[in-house]
């Protein structure tokens, strides 16, 4: 096995026996579960109506935008927002707490291997419990037709942010030994750059505009909600998630030359 297999089992084993890893799946599968259903009786609602002022072949509606893209779009936004940087505020705050880091940052495991150890961890766990958000589209599938490739990419969207957040959140909690703290500096820089957007599209057609649009994550995901798959995009969250795990590996690498 190597350190980073080894990083990983160990991880992944504080995860299953920590409350937070629970209450954190448990209230985002209810939020999800919950918003799908409000969604899908809007839609019933809808197609009744249009049943009825149309006759009964007239009901075409599309669930890619009256299900899918909303429900993605408050997933990401506010689920991810709030519920992500607690699983990612212990993946280094928890060794300082614990008196563990030092032993951790004299081991001869590269600082490398455990920055990519504990972050594919967290990312391990991220992608089971989003995975079991699929029963959605797949269960309104047996039931409705709809276009799959907007969904697919909206699940792109969706992981491709997630882990953007995971890797702020490993930045986050590798700067302090306080949960609390971690977590709220990984919400915080999140929602910083999701702000500068705003403000970018309020300056838009010139330079600080764009630089600010391009620099939040929102836009990025809004054109993945929408079905469009541009290089540019996977630049950001890509280059995002790089340049967040350097970071993280720095400050760790400034400890251990204490």
């Amino acid at each position: 096995m190597t350190p980073v297999q080894a990083m990983i089992a160990k991880e992944l084993k504080s995860y299953f026996v920590s409350p937070i890893f629970y209450v954190v799946a448990v209230v985002f599968l209810l939020s999800v579960g919950i918003l799908s259903f409000v969604l899908t009786q809007i839609a019933a609602v809808l197609a009744i109506q249009q049943m009825q002022m149309q006759g009964s072949g007239g009901a075409q509606l599309n669930l890619n935008d009256i299900i899918f893209r909303p429900l993605f779009f408050w997933t990401g936004f506010i689920i991810f927002l709030v519920l992500l940087p607690l699983l990612t505020m212990r993946l280094f705050a928890e060794e300082r707490k614990q008196r563990t880091f030092e032993f951790l940052m004299t081991s001869p495991i590269r600082i490398n291997e455990i920055v990519a150890g504990k972050f594919l961890s967290v990312c391990l766990v991220f992608f089971g419990v989003l995975g079991m958000t699929g029963l959605v589209p797949f269960i309104l599938g047996t039931f409705s037709d709809f276009d799959w490739n907007p969904v697919m990419t909206g699940y792109l969207g969706l992981a491709l942010m997630g882990v953007l957040f995971l890797s702020v959140g490993a930045f986050a909690s590798a700067t302090t030994e306080n949960q609390i703290v971690a977590a709220l500096l990984a919400f915080g820089t999140m929602f910083f750059l999701w702000l500068i957007g705003l403000v970018g599209q309020r300056l838009e057609n010139t330079w600080p505009g764009d630089l600010m649009t391009y620099l939040s994550w929102s836009i990025h995901f809004e054109h993945l909600l929408r079905g469009l798959i541009d290089t540019k995009d996977l630049v950001y969250f890509v280059s995002g998630i790089v340049l967040m795990l350097f970071l993280a590996h720095r400050v760790l690498d400034s400890v251990r030359w204490k």
